[in-house]
Order: C-alpha cells, then sequence, then structure tokens
C-alpha cells in the first residue's frame, strides 16, 4: 500500500513539474488565448490588427500594407570584388502574407531569392543621435525554409550626407551591426559597432564577447524569433531574444578589440642579446654512454623458433584472376592494351591458415636499446624567457564614452544566403523602452501566441518542451526523471516478490500470538488427533504441537531475534495461571 501511494506522489509530481516546464514557456502568453473546442478542430486564425505608432520614434514599420514596401529603396550597385556574374545585388524582395502564416493578413517582407546578393534600405524618420537617451533596436525574423549558410542582420547607416540609398553596398559606412547569422553550425548573434579613433581618425570594427545561450533553436524551429539591441548612456548593452537576455555587458570591456588601446607596448626596438639563455633544461655533460649499450642492435628481430602452421597452401597465390569476369564488348587491344581479368581473393585460402611464401614473423629484439642520449638536467645558466623592456604607448588614447557613436539615418539589410523565404518584419527603433514594450505587446507578442497556438497539439507541446530544454539544458534530466522513475516504481509495486517468509516476521507472529503459515497447517493435523483422543482424551498433543511449530520457526531464522525478545513477555491466561514462551518452558524442562 506504501509503494502504491508512493508511486501516486511521484506520477503527480511528473505533472507538476512537467506544468511548471509549460507554464514557463508560456509565461508572455498570457494575454493572448486561443480557445479550442475539439483537438481536431484547427483553431480560427486571429486577423491581423495594426500596432500603433507612436510619432515620436526613429523608425517603425510592420508592412500592415504592401504599399508600405515604397518607403524602401532596392540596391542597383555592384558588390566590390566579386565576379562579374555574382556582383549584382539582385536577389528579390517582396511584402506578402508569409507561408503557413498563424494570423491572417499578418505581412512581412519576404526575402525570395537563394545564392544571391540582396540589399535593401530605408530612411529614418529623424537621425538617431547618441546624445544620453538609450538607442532601442528589434525586429523579428523568421526563416520559413530553415537556414543553412545566410545572414539574418541588419546595419543602422551612419548619417552622411552623401549617402545613396541605391547605392547601398557590403562598404556602406555603418554605425552598428547587429542580427543572426549562420554558416553550417557556426550560429552567431553579431553586435558590432564602429570606433572612431580621436587621435587618428581611423574607424575600427569593434565586436561584442559571444553569447553564453544556446542559440540553436532560433535558427532551426522555422518560427518567429524576436531581436532586441539596447544600447544604454552608461556604456552598458543589453542583447535580447524572444525577450530574453541573451548578452550583456559593457562597451569598454566587453569587445574585442578594445576599444581603448594599452596604455604600454613591447618596444619594438628592443632585440634579444645573442647571448640569450631560453633553454631551462640541457643535456648532462658529464654524461657517458655505457660500455654495453648497443645502438647497432634492430628493433624486431625473426622469430626463430616459429615453425609454419599446418595447412599454409605455400603454392597457392593470395589472389587469382576471376573465372567468371569477361572481357568488355568495347575492349581494343591496341588501344587498351591486352585484357587480364580482374583479381578477387583466392576461395581455397578462406579456409586455409594462409596461402604463398610462408615467411617466419618478426619480433621484439629484447636486447634493442636504440640510439643513447644523456639525460637531461638544470641549465645553469638559464635565464628565463625573453621579454623585450615595455614602453609607453605612442598611440593611447582613452575614449570614456563610446556610446556616442556616430549618428543613425537609415536601415539597411545586406545580406548573402543560401535559403530563401526569409521574413523581416516589426522593425522599431527609439530611445523610449515604454514605447518599444509597447510595440512588443501589439506584435511579437500576438504573433508569437498564435504561432503556438497553431502548432498545438502533441506536437507543439512536444516542441515547448524541447524549446525550453533548449534555454535550460537542465531541463533535460528533469524529463528523465519524471518519465523514468515512475515506470520504475509501478513496475516494482506491480510484481509481488516470492520468497520465504523473513525471521523477524515470524518472530513477531510469536510475540503477539499471531497465526503464522507453519500455525494453520500444524492446527489442523492437532485438531485431528484431538478427535481420536475423545473428549476426555489429553491435551498434550495440542501442546506438542504449538511447541513444535515455535521451534520450527526458531530453526528457520530466530536465532538472529534478540534474546531479550524471546523470554521476556509472559501473559496470562483465563485461569490466572502465568503464560511462558516455549523455549522459557523448554529450558525449565531440561
Amino acid at each position: 500500500m506504501k509503494m502504491k501511494l508512493y508511486t501516486v506522489c511521484m506520477l503527480v509530481l511528473g505533472v507538476c513539474l512537467m506544468g511548471a516546464v509549460f507554464a514557463d514557456t508560456e509565461e508572455e502568453d498570457d494575454d493572448v488565448q486561443v480557445e479550442v473546442e475539439d483537438d481536431d478542430v484547427k483553431p480560427e486564425k486571429p486577423k491581423f490588427v495594426p500596432p500603433k505608432i507612436d510619432k515620436s520614434v526613429h523608425f517603425a514599420d510592420s508592412f500592415d500594407k504592401k504599399e508600405n514596401f515604397k518607403r524602401w529603396t532596392v540596391s542597383q550597385a555592384k558588390k566590390d570584388g566579386a565576379e562579374e556574374s555574382i556582383s549584382k545585388y539582385d536577389g528579390k524582395w517582396q511584402v506578402e502574407e508569409p507561408k503557413d502564416s498563424a494570423i491572417e493578413g499578418d505581412l512581412g517582407l519576404v526575402m525570395k531569392s537563394k545564392a544571391k546578393h540582396h540589399a535593401v534600405s530605408s530612411n529614418l524618420n529623424k537621425p538617431f543621435k547618441f546624445d544620453g537617451k538609450p538607442l532601442i533596436v528589434q525586429y523579428e525574423v523568421r526563416y520559413q525554409n530553415g537556414i543553412d549558410c545566410g545572414g539574418g542582420y541588419i546595419k543602422l547607416l551612419s548619417d552622411d550626407p552623401l549617402l545613396d540609398l541605391q547605392k547601398f553596398h557590403d562598404k556602406t559606412p555603418y554605425t552598428i551591426m547587429f542580427g543572426p547569422d549562420k554558416c553550417g553550425l557556426d550560429n552567431k548573434l553579431h553586435f558590432i559597432f564602429r570606433h572612431k579613433n580621436p587621435k587618428t581618425g581611423e574607424i575600427e570594427e569593434k565586436h561584442a564577447k559571444k553569447p553564453t545561450a544556446s542559440l540553436d533553436s532560433y535558427f532551426n524551429d522555422k518560427k518567429t524569433h524576436l531581436y532586441s539591441l539596447v544600447v544604454n548612456p552608461d556604456n552598458t548593452y543589453e542583447v535580447s531574444v524572444d525577450g530574453t537576455v541573451v548578452n550583456e555587458g559593457s562597451l569598454l570591456e566587453d569587445f574585442s578589440p578594445p576599444v581603448n588601446p594599452p596604455k604600454e607596448i613591447d618596444d619594438p626596438n628592443d632585440k634579444k642579446p645573442a647571448d640569450w639563455d631560453e633553454r631551462e633544461k640541457i643535456a648532462d655533460p658529464d654524461a657517458e654512454k655505457p660500455e654495453d649499450w648497443d645502438e647497432n642492435e634492430p628493433e624486431k628481430i625473426v622469430d626463430t623458433e616459429a615453425t609454419k602452421p599446418d595447412g599454409w597452401l605455400e603454392n597457392e597465390n593470395k589472389l587469382v584472376p576471376d573465372p567468371d569476369a569477361e572481357k568488355p564488348k568495347d575492349w581494343d587491344d591496341e588501344m587498351d592494351g591486352e585484357w587480364e581479368a580482374p583479381l578477387i581473393e583466392n576461395p581455397l585460402c578462406k579456409d586455409a591458415p594462409g596461402c604463398g611464401k610462408w615467411e617466419q614473423p618478426m619480433i621484439k629484439n629484447p636486447k634493442y636499446k636504440g640510439k643513447w642520449r644523456p639525460p637531461m638536467v638544470d641549465n645553469p645558466n638559464y635565464q628565463g624567457v625573453w621579454k623585450a623592456r615595455r614602453i609607453p604607448n605612442p598611440n593611447f588614447f582613452e575614449d570614456l564614452l563610446p556610446y556616442q557613436m556616430n549618428p543613425i539615418n537609415a536601415l539597411g539589410l545586406e545580406l548573402w544566403s543560401m535559403n530563401d523565404e526569409i521574413v523581416f518584419d516589426n522593425f522599431l527603433i527609439t530611445d523610449d523602452k515604454v514605447v518599444a514594450e509597447r510595440w512588443t505587446e501589439q506584435t511579437f507578442n500576438v504573433k508569437s501566441a498564435a504561432e503556438k497556438a497553431s502548432s498545438g497539439g502533441a506536437f507543439g507541446y512536444l516542441s515547448a518542451l524541447k524549446g525550453a530544454a533548449d534555454d535550460k539544458p537542465w531541463l533535460w534530466a528533469v524529463y528523465v526523471v519524471v518519465l523514468l522513475l515512475p515506470i520504475l516504481l509501478i513496475s516494482i509495486c506491480l510484481c509481488p516478490r516470492s520468497g520465504p517468509i523473513k525471521p523477524e516476521t515470524l518472530a513477531d507472529a510469536k510475540k503477539t500470538d499471531a497465526v503464522s503459515p507453519d500455525d494453520e497447517q500444524k492446527e489442523d493435523a492437532g485438531s485431528a488427533e484431538e478427535e481420536k483422543a475423545g473428549p476426555g482424551g489429553d491435551n498434550k498433543p495440542s501442546t506438542k504441537k504449538s511447541k513444535s511449530s515455535l521451534e520450527t520457526a526458531e530453526d528457520e531464522g530466530e536465532d538472529e531475534v534478540d534474546e531479550d525478545n524471546d523470554t521476556a513477555e509472559e501473559e496470562k491466561g483465563e485461569s490466572g495461571s502465568p503464560r511462558r514462551s516455549p523455549r522459557k518452558r523448554k529450558s525449565r524442562k531440561d
């Protein structure tokens, strides 16, 4: 009974844990509910509702109408350094409803071509200047056909009066590059900003450290994902996917190469002295080769004690011409030479220990020592590893506000991909976190909830479990425990154990006068004997039966029971005379 109760408890615990996982993966979707009355009936698609755009934003586009594409400019440029046949930015773009869209009428900017260069861009409503407010950038990406190799990142183009969006290409100056990128097994989430050297005026790209979280599911699940970047005036940044921070840090400390160069560098004119000894160990100059050391002994020698195995076919070749092979009809002896059948393994050698000429095998030479070398000892002249002296860095500068980047005046996508049908949607650039939160509630939260509802059923639940475990790998261990432990406990509960009665059980029966299986059998035998004795018969046979039963229990294991438990209890019968245990009566009789 206890085992069954424990099993039920574990099952309940498993259900609770699974429920907690689902609650965690869907905690952001509480505002959007889709009711399904029948598992066999797909839920009706919600209709697209255009989000309300705050007038203060620097850029916003939800592609609520196909006419929105008029604000975008498709590049007519050519890629520098590429062959003429592939240098054109001739990849196709289109504003359309994605296939299998979870929301009716929800359009997006779709990259339609594969293995082509794509470039499209749009001016901001107003330039973004890094003047004390945070930069907040977010947009959605969905790989409808998955992604093998290609980018999904954006470029925030630098404000420049000479900027021509029709000539937008890979060398067009940008301030920030941000977004996903993949090729093969290398999954990336870029955050790169271009920093201007205040001393030389040179521009250098600074790359953020790699995210610590796993990014695999964002590229593989073919669902919409929200990529967000926040750059704060205090030089901190946050990179989020679907509202979860996957990378954060400081512009001053978490980029490579660092914003500020080192204060000191190695002196390029300092040279290592010719007599500088960096050898920590040297050969012992006093060591001598032992007289009995023979360097001429080979490592392997012939095993002179080996004998040819019985049945060795010395006159048979390992390979023989294939008797079933036929000369090709188009074989020309003059052009191709004399035809010979291909060789196959000799069938006679399959059951034999070997074929061909037999030779004694080679074995290790016990006298082999190899070339003698003196042992290594500490070098008395060791001076350590030489290092150049340090001097002040002539190019040193200290920029304490790398947040103050070049102003941004356009957003562009300059991409190459081996996969087509990549959807981009709901672009937003603002300096107000509240505006960004409202935008997310009206766009991504609604779309994400609808996608999860449309993929309901067992497959949807499994996808949710897998997605949760990809973000939190420790959940795999929970799944294993939840699934396997109840099965194990149920198996134990449903498979009763068989075997002899434990001594402890018999001891308890004796102490409580409970009836054991042996007692029942012998009581039946005792009753038969009493019937033979008649009404006035002696009761000794019954006493003898009881004594014999308990002595049998003692033989099966009562030696392990404490002596105090065997003799301590004395019970009084109906006549008031004390009843002593059989062992005690036996000892008194003896």
